[in-house]
């Protein structure tokens, strides 16, 4: 455990971040998840992009928050997009 002052303010801010960034990340997964099922469930192109923007939402909110790295999410981002242009393709 830290003794110093400042190392002690440091350890209470890491642990308050820790538990701000697992909840953030867990909703991210949670909603990208939805997304996805989406995507695979939809009856129209429209459905599907409906459930592509809330999960491109959920990636970009966590990249923007150093939650996720923004490379990752622009991957995930990339994948949900193929995934509605390959099903609707035609």
């Amino acid at each position: 455990m830290a003794n110093h002052k400042s190392a002690l303010k440091r350890a209470r801010q890491s642990e308050k971040r820790h538990v701000r960034n697992l909840a953030l990340k867990t909703s991210m997964k949670s909603l990208v998840k939805k997304a996805l099922e989406g995507i695979q469930k939809a009856g129209s192109r429209d459905e599907a992009l409906k459930a592509l923007v809330a999960g491109e939402k959920a990636l970009a909110k966590a990249a923007s928050k150093g939650v996720i790295p923004r490379e990752r999410a622009r991957r995930k981002t990339s994948r949900m997009a193929t995934a509605v242009n390959t099903r609707f393709s035609g």
